[in-house]
């Protein structure tokens, strides 16, 4: 592509979206060095930034892929389009307000940092229209394992919430 003329930068944008699109979780080190070699490309110039862009596609190539973000990201927009919005649950609602704080906005909120091991075991998130849903299913390479273990442990935890 270089040698054809194409522009480095259009190409380390490129190299971006292939870090984020076709590696993401799996090794989230590849989209800080795809951006990392863009910016020695704007830096730097030729011939340096294009080094820089040659080791990104190498580290990209060799990297564990996963679309699994990607793909949700995707499902999530369709159901938004689909389905438009919803209201945030009241209990993640903000008070500032004494009226809000009247009509129990924040009331049943827990935050994470002072729950053991840092989870609100049962909390849920989702507008009640919807349901819990799950869009994120990590791929079983690279990072995304240990990802799907830690969204396994959730889930186990919130199981045994339900059951308290």
């Amino acid at each position: 592509m270089l040698d054809g003329g194409c522009d480095p930068l259009y190409i380390a944008r490129r190299v971006v979206r292939m870090a984020s699109e076709d590696i993401g979780n799996a090794d989230p080190r590849a989209l800080t060095l795809a951006l990392a070699a863009w910016d020695v490309q704007e830096r730097l110039g030729s011939p340096e930034g294009e080094l820089a862009i040659a080791q990104a596609v190498v580290y990209l190539a060799v990297a564990p892929k996963s679309n699994a973000v990607y793909t949700a990201f995707g499902t999530v927009m369709q159901d938004v389009k689909r389905e438009g919005s919803y209201e945030v649950p009241v209990h993640l609602r903000n008070a500032p307000t004494k009226l809000m704080k009247e009509l129990g906005y924040g009331k049943a909120y827990r935050y994470a940092h002072d729950e053991p091991e840092g989870y609100a075991a049962g909390e849920t998130y989702f507008p009640e229209e919807l349901g819990e849903r799950r869009y994120y299913q990590p791929v079983a390479r690279g990072l995304e394992i240990k990802i799907a273990e830690r969204l396994a442990w959730f889930r186990e935890q919130d199981q045994q919430a339900k059951k308290k």
